[in-house]
Formats: structure tokens, sequence, C-alpha cells
């Protein structure tokens, strides 16, 4: 990071500080923002944590969650706090219109502001700018950081369990976006007391019946392969949402399920909301789901986790992901045979 004595220097006094992640917060997006809170009470600050709309009910046992402030439901609150801020904190996220209304409020304050991000093409609104592509998760980042500012002593198993949250979660459980690296600084949060197997029992063992009946009609009515293309949609229409009373972060991770097909390189997972179309798109490997998100969709993320949206709908949106296709067949064709010879060529 650029001017890190700056940054140290102004958290040398006690201050009021806000913490700020994106809209529909995923493990991530939480653990950055309530392990990085946690380190600066312990440097004598006063945190608070905001986030745009709810978290999924998942992470309910996270510390610290009951006290974050959500947009959605409590607006006013959550603007007074960006007002009084002294210094603001942006995790996970590198432009201010992912946060909505708060990020409008962000951009009239006058206060420094800290952006710690791993996504590409950041906006340069803040004043500090930790920003890394290469690394897995803003989680890792924020480890980063705290050993940067030489308070490496402060980080406890509490924090970094909440920061281990956001790395496992970001990595799939280390299938995605490893490093030897994060495995070194994973091995540093086990040493202070992380509990790695409570930590992945909480995380991915907590389903509600109603979700894996979810995931029981995706991958059994909703799921199309299209295996000349290593390619597999799920599409999810508002009936369905209304059949099963899907609420925020019921899916998650469904996407995750068509790329457990050996030849399956690529997957969308497409959802009809009330007044747009969102698709959640995952790849193996060199291929990049990035491209499509960005070029096709508004959308972004990494390599082999994007997002983006539309407004043509449902059919029309996953009939326009077929016809995209077969531009990239051939680097999704190479993309297969890589996986089945990567490690007989070795």
């Amino acid at each position: 990071m650029e001017n890190l004595p700056e940054l140290k220097a102004l958290l040398n006094l006690p201050k009021d500080i806000v913490i700020v992640s994106h809209r529909n917060p995923d493990g991530d997006a939480l653990g950055a923002s309530l392990g990085l809170a946690l380190f600066l009470q312990k440097l004598g600050h006063s945190p608070h944590v905001l986030f745009p709309s709810e978290y999924p009910s998942i992470f309910s046992w996270m510390p610290g969650i009951d006290d974050a402030l959500i947009f959605d439901t409590d607006k006013e609150e959550t603007l007074e706090q960006v007002r009084k801020a002294d210094l603001i904190f942006c995790l996970d996220f590198n432009s201010l219109d992912r946060i909505d209304k708060i990020g409008e409020e962000i951009s009239a304050t006058n206060v420094p502001i800290v952006m710690v991000d791993h996504h590409i093409d950041p906006e340069p609104f803040a004043h500090f700018a930790l920003s890394d592509t290469t690394a897995s998760s803003t989680s890792e980042l924020i480890v980063d950081l705290i050993r940067d500012l030489g308070e490496f002593r402060h980080l406890d198993a509490q924090i970094g369990s909440c920061l281990y949250t956001g790395i496992v979660t970001d990595t799939g459980s280390f299938k995605f976006s490893t490093s030897a690296k994060l495995f070194r600084t994973v091995a540093e949060l086990l040493e202070i007391g992380v509990d790695d197997y409570a930590l992945q029992d909480l995380i991915f063992n907590a389903l509600p019946e109603k979700n894996l009946r979810i995931l029981g009609h995706c991958l059994a009515n909703r799921l199309e392969v299209l295996p000349e293309y290593h390619a597999g949609i799920i599409a999810l229409t508002r009936r369905d949402f209304e059949r099963f009373n899907i609420q925020r972060g019921d899916t998650e991770g469904v996407v995750n399920f068509i790329l457990k097909m050996k030849h399956v390189q690529m997957a969308a997972f497409v959802t009809e909301q009330p007044n747009i179309v969102k698709l959640s798109l995952r790849s193996k490997g060199e291929f990049s789901v990035q491209e499509i998100a960005s070029k096709y969709f508004k959308g972004g993320g990494h390599r082999n986790a994007s997002g983006g949206y539309s407004y043509q709908g449902l059919r029309t949106t996953v009939n326009k992901i077929k016809d995209i296709l077969p531009l990239y067949k051939d680097q999704l064709e190479e993309q297969a045979r890589s996986s089945l010879h990567n490690f007989s060529a070795q």
C-alpha cells in the first residue's frame, strides 16, 4: 500500500471509523468487514460496519454481525454513521456504485478513504488503496494490512475466524485463487487458534431443509447441459422463487454444483428477479468468465467467478448465453483438454 506511514499516523489516535462492503454481502465481504472491525476495536477505535443489504442467514453466528447496520432496513442511521466518520474503509469492492446510496454519501465526505480489494479495474476514489488481483480474497488482504501496519500481535482467534471465513468461502474451500502465500497465511491463522474444522462445519453444514430441496429442484428440473460447449446452465423462474419461497442467500453455491461434472468447464446460474435477470458465472482453470460477464452482461468479478445482469427477460438472457458460447468453443475445448492432461504431463 502506498502512503502506509500516513495511514499508520491516522490510526495512532482513536477514531470513529466506518467499514462498508458491497450489496448482497458474501462470506468474504462479511469476514473482512467484521475481522477488521474487531481488530480496530483492539486498537482503541470505534468501528461501525455497514452493508447496503441483508446478509445470508448462514453467517448469523459471526462475531459482531448483530451490530452491523443494514441500509435497506435502517437508511437514516446508516447514512448518519457515514457523516460522523473520521475514516472510512471500503472492503471487497472498488467502485462506489457497488454500495448504492451509501456510495453517494461517501463521495460527498471529506474524510480519508481506505480501499482494500482484489477485483480488477479499481476506480480512483480512495486516498489509500491496497488492491491486489492475485489475492484470493479481501480477507487475505486484511491479514496483509494488519501485518504491514506492524500490528500482527493483535490478530487473535476471533479476528482470525472472521478472516478465515472470508478466505474459505471466496476460494471455494481452497479450490480457486490459491497460492503458496495464501496457505502460509492460513497456517498463521491456525497457529493463533482458528478452528478450521468447526468453521467449515458452521459455513457448509448448516443448510436448512428448504435449501436442499431448492438444490434438488435445480439439478433435477432446471439443469441444462451443453456438452458441445463443455457448459451447463441452471435458470430459475419467478414461479420457482414463489414455489420454494426463495430468499436472499438460499441459492448460494448452487452454480458450483454444475462444475462437478467432469467435462463441464463453465457454469451459468440465471435467476429471474422482479425487475432484472441476474447471472452467476463460474469456470475451471484458465477459462475466464470475467470477460463474458463484463463484455455481455454489465458485470465483472474474477477469472473463475463473476456475475452480471440483464433486462431482457429470463428466456432471452439464457438464449443470449447460448449464442455467446460458440464464440468461446475453442477456448472451452482447450480448457477441457488441459484439465484432463495437466497432471499426466508433469
